[in-house]
């Protein structure tokens, strides 16, 4: 039987060669953004190496190994589609400016290199609920952690397909999406990411022992909220768009609430 290290080292290492490559591959496209697409990839890659080697229950192996594998995958192609012919993402585009010629090895850590320790940290809860044998059924509190895990896919792709719509129509080049559910919240499509991620941890603390993965979903909620989601995005986007500071008085940041009244 494979134990709980051996299974984590071998995925890291795992992880670490999957980055190398997509490291590789971007200093041959000159595009750091490839690791974004990379990112979802590293996942599936994840819950497919644990579901071969771990000894756990099957019906919950395969309950986790599927929703890691349809949110990877979605999220993937979502952003490949996002930036084709985009060119590489502003937000490398800083760094590269920052680093100038020193750039392409600096990617390796900053970049590649912290992708996949997060990747591996945030990914705990579908490798560790994969290796406990008990309970040999599926729980209510598995079907809980799906339906939480089905509501918070729902938000990310559906209001990512709204955003994609909205950018994609010229009229409204230099607008602030504030229709439909985005009314509701500034970044729903984060909010429904954290959700799924809680969704998880719920379905591994079915398993005995396991409460302390939840540094998974607590990672993934505090990168996008204090790190490379809503405040990293919002500070670019208010000094682009000065009418984006309205939207923030009256509309919620992350979790979809009625707006506040405008101020008269």
């Amino acid at each position: 039987m494979n134990s709980l290290l051996s299974i984590l080292c071998f995925n890291l290492i795992a992880i670490l060669v999957l980055m190398l490559c997509a490291w590789v591959f971007s200093l041959a496209r000159r595009d750091a953004s490839v690791a974004d697409i990379f990112w979802g990839l590293g996942f599936v890659l994840v819950a497919w190496l644990t579901f071969g080697r771990a000894q756990g229950y099957l019906g919950r192996k395969l309950l986790l190994v599927l929703l890691t594998t349809i949110w990877g995958l979605r999220l993937a192609i979502h952003i490949l589609r996002r930036n084709r012919g985009k060119g590489e993402d502003p937000r490398y585009r800083a760094m590269r400016a920052q680093h100038g010629a020193a750039f392409w090895w600096v990617s390796l850590f900053t970049v590649f290199g912290l992708q996949s320790i997060l990747l591996w940290l945030i990914s705990l809860v579908v490798q560790v609920g994969q290796l406990a044998p008990l309970p040999d059924r599926l729980t209510w509190a598995d079907g809980f952690g799906a339906v939480i895990w089905a509501v918070g896919f729902g938000f990310e792709a559906i209001f990512d397909r709204q955003l994609a719509r909205f950018k994609a129509d010229p009229s409204n080049q230099g607008q602030v999406m504030d229709r439909g559910l985005w009314a509701y919240s500034r970044h729903p499509n984060y909010f429904g990411e954290s959700l799924l991620w809680w969704g998880m941890f719920v379905i591994c603390l079915t398993t005995p022992g396991n409460a302390w993965t939840v540094i998974s979903p607590l990672l993934i909620t505090y990168l996008l909220l204090k790190v490379s989601g809503v405040t990293l995005l919002e500070k670019t986007i208010v000094e682009t768009r000065p009418a984006y500071r309205d939207y923030m008085e009256r509309t919620s940041a992350f979790i979809p609430w009625l707006p506040r009244r405008e101020k008269r």
